[in-house]
């Protein structure tokens, strides 16, 4: 069989969306899908969402790609590609969530900074019971850090990192997590856009070779009620004209050792923290994670090497100074997700915004920072309805589908409690 190609995009709800074409087409650069997939919920619910345009005809969209682009699969005669979505006039479709991503990057590439991001995803494995109810993987002998057949006993994370390899990705860690069983997943420093594009891709690809060992390897921010959460991290720093780390003041890392920039990046993330939370933990299901003492990215505070504050400040300098949000989970759609950090970071650096002092507390019985996020979805909707700053800067469209969808999502999710409320979900995250 000659080699199909397999042409995505990552939606509004963070699910990716596709078409199989045939080998004839792999030369073309485009494909269309209806527009008024952005007024799709998780349960297929139709709804007349901003710029959806599902009562104005559901016409089309175009997705396009760079051929360059295009890269071998982990399907074997499948080729795949992500693009950007247009509207019918030929114009970036305002929806798109790799446009906001391609503009942020663009807002920082005019002060002549080039954003770099590493993202670590956590997530938790899921089986089938004997009665199809989904339950933990088994594996009882796994540990936080733990590696080998006692973390992982069918050993599906092996052929994970088989994989990645064959397809280029640059993998700089797999391992047991803190709650058996919980991974993480790290992919090194790229430009912003490679890397979300390799973790968007990661993602799938391991979700479905996970699947094919009977495994639902779900990245939703809290699945067991009784265990921790998951969260995405997102690492950024930014590469200057010189080629070198504009974040880095000199060979040491850490509070006492930052420049101007890292402290307006700072004072930006702090100044729309509430506003963030909407964007980036963006279910119902998030605010079970999203809590006091939980390393979570709940306060509005920042901290040297410390995993209980929202903003960390990497202890290593020079090339790998970095700052690192704690707050995202991967129910977030992931381009929109490092946009929305990327453009509050310059906001408080373009607006002067102050920085409040370090936190000096433990972050479990003891915290500095007065205010954290919403605690629940509907709160941080109107967090997020608020700042209008930080939504213009991400992209207005794109927020006010966002609220929208997520307002219905609320409703739907009131009534839902355990199973359910993960069910909801599980099989899209």
């Amino acid at each position: 069989m000659k080699d199909r190609l397999r042409a995505m995009f990552c939606d509004h709800l963070s699910v990716m969306r596709g078409k199989y074409l045939p080998n004839s087409k792999i030369a073309d650069s485009s494909t269309r899908f209806c527009r008024s997939t952005f007024g799709v919920h998780y349960d297929r619910d139709l709804l007349d969402a901003p710029g959806a345009m599902m009562k104005q005809g559901l016409p089309d969209m175009e997705l396009k790609w760079v051929h360059d682009d295009i890269r071998d699969s982990w399907h074997s005669g499948t080729k795949v590609v992500l693009g950007d979505l247009y509207d019918d006039h030929d114009q970036p479709l305002p929806l798109c969530p790799r446009g906001a991503l391609k503009r942020a990057v663009a807002a920082w590439q005019a002060h002549g900074l080039s954003p770099k991001v590493g993202i670590e995803l956590e997530c938790f494995a899921l089986q089938a019971d004997d009665n199809g109810r989904l339950v933990p993987y088994d594996a009882p002998g796994g540990v936080v850090y733990g590696t080998g057949p006692f973390a992982d006993p069918l050993r599906f994370n092996d052929r994970i990192w088989a994989m990645a390899e064959e397809m280029g990705f640059s993998l700089d860690m797999i391992t047991a997590e803190f709650d058996s069983p919980q991974f993480e997943y790290t992919l090194t420093f790229d430009d912003a856009l490679k890397a979300v594009d390799d973790i968007v891709l990661f993602r799938l690809m391991a979700r479905e070779i996970a699947l094919e060992y009977g495994i639902v390897l779900t990245f939703m921010p809290k699945p067991i009620a009784e265990a921790g959460g998951s969260g995405m991290h997102i690492n950024f720093s930014f590469q200057d004209e010189t080629g070198a780390n504009a974040l880095s003041s000199g060979p040491r890392g850490g509070p006492e050792h930052m420049n101007d920039l890292a402290r307006g990046c700072l004072a930006g993330l702090l100044h729309h923290h509430k506003g963030l939370a909407g964007l980036i933990a963006p279910t119902a299901n998030s605010y079970m994670r999203l809590q006091p003492g939980s390393l979570s990215g709940y306060w509005q505070n920042w901290g040297g090497d410390h995993r209980n504050v929202t903003t960390r400040i990497s202890s290593e300098g020079g090339a790998k100074a970095r700052l690192e949000h704690r707050m995202a989970d991967a129910s977030a759609n992931p381009y929109t997700a490092v946009a929305a950090v990327l453009q509050a970071a310059r906001l408080g650096v373009e607006n002067g915004h102050t920085l409040p002092p370090m936190e000096t507390g433990d972050g479990f019985d003891q915290t500095d920072a007065k205010e954290g996020t919403a605690i629940d979805l509907a709160g941080a909707v109107r967090d997020l309805e608020r700042d209008s700053v930080l939504t213009e800067a991400v992209g207005a469209e794109l927020v006010a589908n966002h609220v929208f969808m997520k307002q219905k999502e609320v409703r739907k999710t009131r009534d839902l409690e355990g199973d359910a409320l993960r069910d909801f979900y599980v099989y899209f995250i």
